[in-house]
C-alpha cells in the first residue's frame, strides 16, 4: 500500500521560512521522482520542485534560490525548505511520487493529502 504523508505547513510572516516534509511508504523498492506542486485559491496547480531517486533536483525557474528540495533515503522522506517566503507563496502544497520504475507499481502516480502554507 503506497502512501504519501505530508507535514510542516503553517502560517508565517513574509520573509520567514517553513520546511515541508513528504514521507513515503510502500515505494522502497522503486525508483521514482518526488515532486512538489502548489495550488493557490482560484489558480491552477503549478510545479514547484522535484527530486529523483539519485538525488538530482530540479526547480521551477521562478523559485530557484529560495526553495531547496532534499531527501533522506533512510527515512523515505523528501523535504522542501522554503526561505524568504512571500505572500504570493500562499497555497496548498502537495507532493507526489511520479515516474515510478522498477517495482510493482511502476507507472502509477500517487499524491499526498496536501499541506497549507499561508504567508502574511
Amino acid at each position: 500500500h503506497v502512501q504519501l504523508v505530508e507535514s510542516g505547513g503553517g502560517s508565517v510572516q513574509a520573509g520567514g521560512s517553513l520546511r515541508l516534509s513528504c514521507a513515503a511508504s510502500g515505494l522502497a523498492a522503486c525508483t521514482y521522482d518526488t515532486r512538489r506542486y502548489r495550488q493557490a485559491p482560484g489558480k491552477e496547480r503549478e510545479f514547484v520542485s522535484g527530486i529523483r531517486s539519485d538525488g538530482s533536483t530540479y526547480y521551477a525557474d521562478s523559485l530557484k534560490g529560495r526553495f531547496t528540495i532534499s531527501q533522506d533515503n533512510a527515512k523515505n522522506t523528501v523535504s522542501l525548505q522554503m526561505n524568504s517566503l512571500k505572500p504570493e507563496d500562499t497555497a496548498m502544497y502537495y507532493c507526489n511520487a511520479d515516474n515510478i520504475l522498477e517495482c510493482g507499481v511502476a507507472g502509477a502516480l500517487y499524491w499526498g493529502q496536501g499541506t497549507q502554507v499561508t504567508v502574511s
